[in-house]
């Protein structure tokens, strides 16, 4: 991978090093990499990106409908999820590949959802559709739509509507819970574990 240096990148972009310099501080344009005695570096993609942007390079970037359940045993509801995706997609005209996770929606390090996440930091994705917001993570949302913005892609939800099935919600609340239980300890840790049987007893109750 090709590094310019902020005085590089601004001659390629047509812009100055003190402007690279302003939008770093305002955090509208971060560099690749910035060094311990704070020199800064731009990427390659950093630049496809944003030539492309203004139109002197043109780049086709993909739209992508991401669709996850949190369980091997919701696969249908995953199938319905995607055909769902697909329609929409479908009727507004859209070019576009289907990224599929079987996964709690606190996880972070799922196959499909590492899978988009390096083609948006590679540019390569205009658009991400999903069907409900909590279908791309449950929490931290905001981090992954402020990534997408840096790197010019959208986030579209069909349905804002906030809808989740009670047992995965159940589910990923259980994990929560005993994330945070294996760090305690003594009287805390028996008051994790008692949530935990609540919530599983609670579960089954419905």
């Amino acid at each position: 991978m090709k590094y310019y240096s902020i005085g590089e990148f601004a001659k390629e972009i047509g812009k100055t090093p003190q402007t690279l310099r302003d939008w770093h501080k305002k955090g509208s344009f971060i560099p690749q990499h910035v060094t311990d005695g704070g020199t800064r570096y731009y990427s390659q993609e950093q630049l496809n990106h944003f030539l492309g942007i203004k139109g002197i390079e043109t780049k086709t970037k993909k739209v992508i409908g991401y669709c996850r359940v949190s369980s091997h045993k919701q696969k249908d509801d995953l199938q319905r999820q995607v055909e769902n995706v697909k329609t929409y997609m479908i009727a507004r005209g859209y070019q576009f590949d289907i990224i599929k996770d079987i996964g709690s929606g606190i996880n972070y390090n799922k196959k499909g959802l590492n899978q988009l996440i390096d083609m948006i930091t590679n540019s390569e994705v205009d658009k991400v559709v999903i069907l409900y917001k909590d279908r791309l993570i449950r929490l931290g949302y905001e981090l992954i739509e402020n990534l997408c913005n840096k790197y010019g892609t959208t986030i579209e939800i069909i349905d804002n509507t906030e809808k989740s099935e009670q047992q995965e919600l159940v589910e990923d609340l259980i994990q929560i819970v005993t994330v945070f239980s294996c760090r305690l300890q003594g009287k805390r840790a028996n008051k994790a574990k008692k949530m935990i049987k609540e919530l599983l007893k609670d579960d089954k109750g419905d």
